[in-house]
């Protein structure tokens, strides 16, 4: 009779948290109680976290110029159908997962608890940023259909504490008796003690997003992960790697798979190549550019039936701002302003791609051909840098430089872009690409360039009266390919500030969230939508603070 009604729950589950084709119910892959594996489980919900973190974030590397915003103004770029898959990835997928994990490990004479610990660490992630980007989300409702169909919204506050009880959770499940049987570990191949340190390192994040709203308790509890000083540390970046198959499944990058067959693919921002390369703020390319961007032509074009901003003259309010248009530099870097609503023209194997990080495509060395075979590069082997040991510092020096943790900021600035200027050559090393980058940028050349880098941003930040739009502006650099942190750092902090406006002067509201899906809206008669001005509960930031 259990079994009968854990199947019903799970079916039940299905239909609600989103609107589902009926057929998945009979899907073989979908797991139940009479045929879940929990190590299969375990697997699934670390794939399915990864596609998570992929989708979710997307929309915030858009939303901070990090690669292009289409449309021409933000209503217009964002309706409620574009959050379905996050939302049925999240509840449907994952979060449904772990519940039917955590039931097959409460009856079960076998020890599960490494399983648990890694489910239970990413739920908190989950429902975190579930709450980071839509605010007030169902939780205490959601996976109980029997007590309704339509579950209600629990605030932020209290999702956001029920991911804090998820995380400990975890750390006694990884603190027990060390279980016999293990589970495929996508992360951190079965150790425990690196998982513990994740662990610190979302408290972190969590009381970082807090800080705003209770700088007090925030500080408090800051100071004292600082004191465990059991952060993830180099080598212990929590990255999710993908392979090369192009058979079904793809186990490639999803941004590899999608520019490295026929070419095209994202637009890259403006804004932020701007920010990469000589001809920007700097007066030398960051060190990275070539890793994280290939040009498909190593010059900028001419013809304007390719590049239609090459016959129109910049907008008044990119003039009197001083920002770029149409083009960051004079050397093939050829992306989209922010808010850019043309069509597509014939440039899908012209327009600058993603690269070798963390797309696992090609390095730069000025080769400037298409990108049209997919066995050009790392072959899509690339990665999702979700948290590294270098965010830490920077989430570090933020508190510091705001007062909200002791230690110094400077220093710790420094040393969260070393690290990641280090992280981004060692993952190119271990590439296909390592010989064509030993060529053409010798590793000796390239540690020369680490120290410019880092003695040019020293003094920049000695001498400004604004260290925190440094701070800000460095860690956006670092965090190509992870929109969620960018997303929360841009509302939490305003920086970097002086971002590129959109293409009209009115571009409409900035998203401080997303709105609901649209198949959440349809099928729960208890949910109302959301405004684009509407900010989750730890952002007391006013409003217009960022456009």
């Amino acid at each position: 009779m259990k079994i009968k009604i854990y199947s019903l729950l799970l079916a039940m589950m299905l239909i609600i948290v989103s609107s589902c084709d009926l057929d998945l119910l009979e899907d073989p892959n979908v797991p139940s109680i009479n045929t879940a594996n929990p190590t299969f489980i375990t697997t699934r919900v670390q794939v399915d976290f990864a596609r998570f973190f992929e989708s979710t974030g997307f929309h915030g590397m858009r939303l901070t110029r990090m690669i292009n915003q289409n449309q021409n103004n933000y209503q217009s770029a964002y309706v409620a159908v574009t959050f379905d898959p996050i939302w049925a990835r999240a509840y449907q997928d994952i979060l449904n997962d772990i519940k039917l994990l955590e039931q097959l490990a409460q009856d079960s004479d076998i020890n599960y608890d490494y399983h648990l610990g890694i489910a239970r660490t990413l739920r908190a992630y989950v429902l975190m940023t579930l709450t980071d980007v839509f605010g007030e989300v169902p939780w205490s409702e959601a996976l109980d259909p029997l007590t309704t169909r339509s579950p209600r919204v629990d605030s932020g506050e209290d999702v956001y504490q029920a991911a804090m009880v998820s995380l400990q959770q975890a750390k006694e499940s990884f603190s027990g008796e060390r279980p016999i049987v293990r589970p495929v570990d996508l992360f951190y191949g079965n150790d425990e003690e690196k998982w513990l340190k994740l662990i610190s390192t979302l408290e972190l994040k969590y009381y970082l997003n807090r800080r705003l709203i209770d700088p007090s308790g925030s500080r408090i509890a800051i100071n004292s992960l600082i004191g465990a000083d059991n952060f993830i540390g180099e080598g212990e970046d929590f990255v999710f790697r993908y392979g090369t198959s192009l058979n079904d499944p793809d186990s490639r990058h999803p941004r590899f798979a999608a520019t490295y067959t026929a070419g095209g693919g994202d637009y890259q921002s403006t804004w932020y190549m701007y920010n990469l390369i000589e001809e920007g703020p700097k007066p030398f390319d960051d060190p990275r550019v070539r890793y994280y961007l290939y040009r498909q032509v190593t010059a900028n074009p001419t013809d304007p039936d390719k590049l239609r901003c090459l016959g129109e003259i910049a907008p008044g309010h990119y003039l009197a701002g001083g920002y770029p248009f149409c083009l960051p530099g004079s050397r093939g870097y050829w992306g989209r302003d922010h808010l850019n609503n043309e069509g597509i023209p014939p440039d899908g194997l012209e327009r600058t791609v993603w690269g070798l990080y963390p797309a696992g495509g090609r390095y730069d060395n000025d080769s400037g051909t298409p990108v049209n075979n997919p066995s050009l590069g790392n072959q899509g082997a690339g990665i999702q840098p979700i948290l590294l040991s270098s965010f830490v510092d920077f989430m570090l020096a933020e508190a510091v430089q705001e007062g909200d943790a002791n230690g110094n900021a400077k220093e710790l600035l420094l040393s969260g872009i070393s690290k990641h200027l280090n992280y981004v050559r060692d993952f190119a090393e271990g590439s296909n690409e390592a010989g064509t980058i030993e060529a053409f940028d010798p590793r000796e050349e390239y540690d020369e360039k680490v120290e410019e880098y880092l003695a040019y941003i020293e003094s920049e930040f000695e001498s400004s009266s604004t260290p925190m739009r440094i701070i800000g502006r460095e860690y956006w650099l670092s965090l190509y390919g992870n929109g969620i942190e960018s997303y929360n750092l841009y509302r939490r902090t305003g920086q970097p500030n002086g971002m590129q406006p959109g293409l009209l002067q009115d571009a409409g509201q900035f998203p401080r969230s997303y709105l609901y899906p649209n198949d959440y809206m349809v099928t729960n008669i208890n949910a109302n939508q959301r405004a684009f001005t509407d900010r989750v509960f730890w952002d007391n930031n006013p409003a217009g603070f960022i456009y």
